[in-house]
């Protein structure tokens, strides 16, 4: 059951940054262009069908036929492959910061945030928790991944979104209810000091969890979490986690898009690559956006989807620094020497 996971990782990490061509599942003639998307780890599926339906619109639309090609990884090592060469026309990732970090490289025109709807986001998500069948460790909270005999997996927050928006969760999960940030930080430390191995991004630290077995919780996004547990055949479950009587409560997990402008401009696929973003927020692709559980921004949507999403307290990440920057965000947690560094380096003592 767990063949097509085991491929998609074996892919990712085989080809690395090459692309994985996943367009409408086959290979298509070059003679009507290609787009390349490079994308954060725990969307394949996603674009697999996304991509099938804009090629099918396009090419009906333009009589041409219409590559998209698709490479998959960390989010943090995705942006530094655009950095470093790899030929983007649209990078699809899973924070703020590593989109902006391509556009520090010159490779994005400033303002990218505000060039498409909804901030860029044609989509939202979390984070959640999935627990083995029946939930024997009785996890219901964040305050639960602090006991001795929990034992939490989550992806390295260097490489991976998913590893950074659990760590911006668990942080948030004690300041949002009042904590303060010295208490916030003995948590997390906690938490990791019982994460037993970082994979480099989500789809690894899935098969960590569910196909090795190793760990009694998995932080992961809400997709991936709907997608772990339907392909454990009934051996895992989702908890969304919160107090009794009181909302769940995770961080507003905001995976924004953007069109490469300098590798659009050299490669002559603009036109392209703005119809492929302009397309994600058609209701076609927000209903794919959907049944893949990403919460899709068109409302009228979402609300025909609302049974698949829990109503949530979801939090926005920068509400954790007293600037509301993402840059701030990155400086206090994620930069070298920084809190993650720090709080773990702490682990490697003990």
């Amino acid at each position: 059951m767990w063949a097509k996971l085991v491929f998609a990782v074996a892919a990712a990490y085989i080809l690395g940054a090459a692309a994985w061509v996943i367009s409408a599942g086959v290979v298509r003639p070059k003679e009507g262009g290609e787009l390349l998307n490079v994308a954060c780890d725990p969307t394949r599926e996603l674009w697999r069908d996304l991509n099938a339906a804009f090629v099918r619109e396009h090419d009906e639309k333009h009589g041409t036929r219409l590559s998209v090609l698709q490479a998959h990884g960390g989010s943090g090592s995705q942006a530094r492959a655009v950095v470093d060469g790899l030929e983007a026309d649209v990078i699809t990732l899973a924070l703020w910061t590593d989109t902006d970090a391509v556009r520090k490289a010159g490779l994005i025109n400033p303002g990218w945030e505000d060039r498409l709807p909804n901030r860029s986001l044609p989509y939202t998500s979390t984070i959640v928790f999935v627990v083995r069948n029946g939930n024997p460790k009785g996890v219901r909270d964040w305050a639960d991944l602090a006991r001795d005999d929990v034992a939490v997996v989550t992806p390295n927050p260097k490489t991976s979104g998913n590893g950074r928006w659990s760590f911006l969760a668990l942080w948030g999960s004690v300041v949002w209810r009042g904590g303060t940030d010295a208490r916030a930080r003995e948590f997390v430390r906690g938490v990791y000091t019982r994460v037993p191995v970082l994979d480099p991004a989500a789809r690894g630290a899935t098969m960590t969890f569910a196909q090795k077995g190793i760990g009694d919780v998995h932080l992961t996004w809400e997709n991936e979490a709907r997608l772990e547990v339907a392909e454990a055949g009934g051996a895992l479950q989702v908890v969304y986690p919160g107090r009794p009587g009181e909302k769940p409560l995770s961080v507003l997990a905001e995976p924004h898009v953007a069109v490469v402008d300098r590798n659009v401009d050299r490669k002559g696929t603009r036109a392209a690559a703005e119809a492929y973003m302009a397309f994600l927020y058609t209701p076609p692709a927000q209903e794919v956006i959907a049944r893949h559980h990403h919460r899709p921004t068109d409302p009228a949507v979402f609300a025909r989807h609302r049974d698949h999403f829990p109503d949530m307290d979801l939090r926005r990440a920068t509400t954790l620094v007293p600037s509301g920057k993402w840059d701030d965000i990155q400086k206090t947690y994620f930069a070298e020497g920084a809190e993650f560094d720090r709080l773990y380096s702490a682990k490697a003592k003990n």
